[in-house]
């Protein structure tokens, strides 16, 4: 009698067990699972509901579907010409194959783990392989439109680019945003292999080193003197400009005026002449006259002594009143 109680007793014990053990699990929306069986993987749900496992045997590895964050801490690295620069890159990511991942890595932090060693690895590979303009410029912008092109003009703008290109400024070929795709680039296709896909890498922050920031701040100083030399440069050429168109309207307004007044001039003297060879024409006699006494009018003033011969024609209206 007391062997079936004993056994009913165990049946419970071991009904009650499997029930508290549970034979049946959940998968919550964005999560997904690998079930394992004496280690090996036997089931792998990606679906959210009531799913069914060997009590005691089988155990389920939980794992997040959701994309998540990876936040690298700023490394410094060197660029192509050797200058160090801090470089701080965030990146998304999600597990995209879970038995992979099992097998692989296993836990998410030691997946967070092994992003920093793939990202920062290609990072420093792709920013070694460029020079700092290309990490630290996005863009073309500076070197194709200058701020003061639409008020001085495309002559202006040339001289501005030529200075830039002077300075060091040269056009970068990939810039920041495509030294980001290059490094995605090379992580994808290393974290296949742990059932991580990426999904984008992003620069978050570039700056430069203390050795390196004096040098900037000598560049920055001298790119704005540049600017403003260039600044005086174009006004000086536009003042020169406007000076000499000055002049020359001032000259040939002068000269205009001048002749002007010499044909003026010309003008009076010949009507002047007419009216003296019509006047000397009316009574020849009197013009000799009247020319002969301004003419000892001009010569005889200012002498005190003077000796003079009688004999000359020059005084014939002194001794005959007919000046013969």
């Amino acid at each position: 009698m007391k062997k079936p109680v004993a056994i009913i007793v165990a049946a419970f014990v071991i009904f009650f067990g499997v029930i508290v053990a549970g034979p049946f699990f959940v998968i919550n929306e964005g999560e997904q699972a690998v079930v394992v069986r004496l280690g090996r993987i036997v089931n792998v749900v990606t679906d959210a509901g009531l799913h069914v496992r060997i009590p005691f045997i089988d155990e389920v590895i939980r794992y997040p579907r959701k994309i998540m964050t990876w936040d690298g801490e700023a490394r410094i690295v060197p660029t192509a010409e050797r200058q160090f620069i801090f470089v701080d890159v965030t990146a998304r990511w999600r597990i995209s194959d879970p038995e992979v991942f099992y097998q692989a890595i296993r836990t998410v932090s030691q997946a967070q783990s092994r992003l920093t060693q793939v990202i920062d690895s290609a990072v420093l590979t792709v920013v070694a392989e460029n020079p700092l303009i290309e990490s630290v410029r996005n863009s073309n912008i500076i070197m194709e439109r200058s701020p003061a092109a639409d008020l001085y003009g495309d002559e202006f703008e040339a001289e501005i680019v030529a200075i830039l290109q002077g300075a060091g400024h040269d056009p970068i070929t990939r810039g920041r945003r495509q030294l980001a795709e290059e490094i995605l680039v090379r992580s994808r296709q290393i974290v296949p292999e742990y059932g991580i896909e990426l999904i984008d890498i992003l620069t978050r922050q570039i700056r430069y080193s203390d050795e390196l920031t004096p040098s900037v701040y000598a560049r920055m100083i001298r790119e704005r003197n540049q600017w403003a030399q260039a600044y005086r440069s174009d006004g000086e050429g536009r003042r020169a400009e406007w000076l000499g168109r000055m002049e020359s309207e001032r000259l040939v307004l002068l000269s205009a005026a001048y002749y002007q007044a010499q044909t003026i001039r010309a003008q009076a003297d010949a009507r002047a002449a007419g009216i003296f060879a019509d006047a000397y024409n009316q009574n020849r006699d009197f013009f000799n006259f009247w020319r002969a006494i301004e003419a000892y009018r001009i010569t005889l003033s200012g002498f005190d002594r003077k000796i003079l011969s009688t004999d000359m024609d020059f005084f014939r209206y002194f001794f005959s009143p007919n000046g013969r």
